[in-house]
């Protein structure tokens, strides 16, 4: 008989255990391991070198880190069945399963909007079905619906195990120390009171520096303003190929993602749009992006080559919003370079809005030693929570470098 209870060896977290059969199904599913072909952070390796890490990297991740976590509040006295156990584990395994290529960059591009979350609750049911009802309580758990709510908040949350592995994950393979969270301390201060997740009092500073070592990592890893280049570059690339190809051009690309170029509207209940789906990763777009540096469109093979060659745009940040005029003079000098009249299409004004700590969505709460809840902001002991929950936003201007 197989043994299914392994143990991978990760370079974040060390030995990673597999504690139940259940869960090395799900990892040996086409569905999950699709994710090794699914980049954890898009583009970020064409600025950060190292980051070439995937998405099922940081799901393992996800669930060694839930099951630290479940062990702690047991410790601490929480009751916690083994039903329960298996089900966060099943549900922060899954909660990244459904997304599409290079990961978030292309998520609105393809299917009409469809987030990932609700891609991954319609593979999670598709798994549920296929392993006999065994997901469902993962399901409730993933969707918010079980009574206990700290294993939602466990799985999404301001202080949810997902963040905590990607922050140290990604910190890891950037090579940027700022974001290199101590997740064993954070753990070993959670608790739960009222079957809602809180911190013990005295863990305090380890949380506000997860918080600031988020906001860092933001600013300057995933809001870099290449990062946040090749990103946007991403989305435009498969905007102009779907308009390219809804006007009866011809564009070469790979079956799965052929199909969803040359389709409009996806309904759920399609079966064919999620097998497409699920056999879509990066190498499918990125062989695309090749293909597309030959295009006889200008403006499709401008950007294909400026992500293949790494020939970006030039950029421009500010913490102010670029006049119109500004803009337009860009768009000018663009269209006399290249001789074309759609040079708005090369010239753009991308944003990045980042909220630190939210203190009206799911507030972290601290728990004293009387048992008493106390808002994370409002401690006596806190010393960076009251000056982190203001948006801050940045304003990137790319245009060709020709224009210079």
């Amino acid at each position: 008989m197989l043994n299914k209870l392994k143990i991978i060896n990760d370079p974040v977290h060390g030995f990673i255990k597999i504690p139940h059969e259940i869960l090395y199904d799900v990892i040996e599913h086409p569905y999950f391991q699709r994710l090794r072909r699914i980049s954890q952070t898009g583009l970020l390796s064409l600025v950060f070198p190292g980051a070439k890490h995937t998405r099922f990297h940081h799901a393992l991740g996800a669930m060694h880190l839930m099951f630290t976590a479940l062990e702690t509040l047991k410790l601490k006295g929480v009751s916690i069945s083994k039903e329960e156990e298996k089900a966060a584990l099943l549900a922060i395994l899954l909660h990244d399963v459904g997304h599409g290529p290079f990961s978030h960059a292309l998520e609105n591009r393809l299917m009409d909007n469809w987030h990932h979350e609700k891609l991954s609750l319609l593979l999670m049911t598709k798994l549920n079905e296929e392993f006999s009802g065994e997901l469902t309580l993962a399901i409730e758990m993933f969707k918010g619906q079980y009574s206990r709510k700290f294993f939602n908040q466990l799985i999404s949350s301001q202080l949810d195990v997902d963040r905590l592995d990607y922050l140290k994950r990604d910190s890891f393979y950037t090579g940027v120390s700022e974001g290199n969270v101590n997740t064993q301390r954070i753990i070993s201060m959670l608790n739960v009171s009222n079957d809602e997740l809180v911190v013990d009092s005295k863990g305090i500073y380890s949380i506000e520096n997860y918080l600031t070592a988020r906001m860092f990592m933001y600013w300057q890893v995933y809001y870099h303003k290449t990062a946040a280049l090749s990103e946007h570059l991403l989305v435009k690339i498969l905007g102009r190929a779907k308009k390219l190809v809804s006007e009866g051009m011809s564009l070469d690309a790979p079956k799965y993602l052929k199909y969803f170029l040359e389709n409009q509207h996806f309904e759920e209940e399609n079966e064919l749009n999620l097998k497409n789906f699920t056999m879509l990763d990066d190498m499918d777009v990125f062989q695309a992006i090749k293909s597309w540096t030959e295009s006889e469109d200008f403006v499709l093979s401008y950007l294909c080559k400026a992500v293949i060659y790494r020939h970006f745009p030039k950029t421009m940040s500010s913490s102010q919003y670029f006049s119109e005029d500004f803009i337009q003079t860009k768009i000018h000098k663009t269209n006399q370079l290249f001789g074309i009249d759609n040079g708005n299409e090369l010239v753009d004004q991308i944003s990045r809005s980042l909220l630190p700590y939210d203190t009206e969505k799911q507030p972290i709460f601290l728990l004293d030693k009387s048992g008493k809840k106390i808002k994370l902001e409002d401690s006596e002991n806190q010393i960076l929570s009251s000056f982190i929950n203001q948006v801050n936003t940045k304003y990137i201007l790319s245009f060709p470098r020709e224009v210079i």
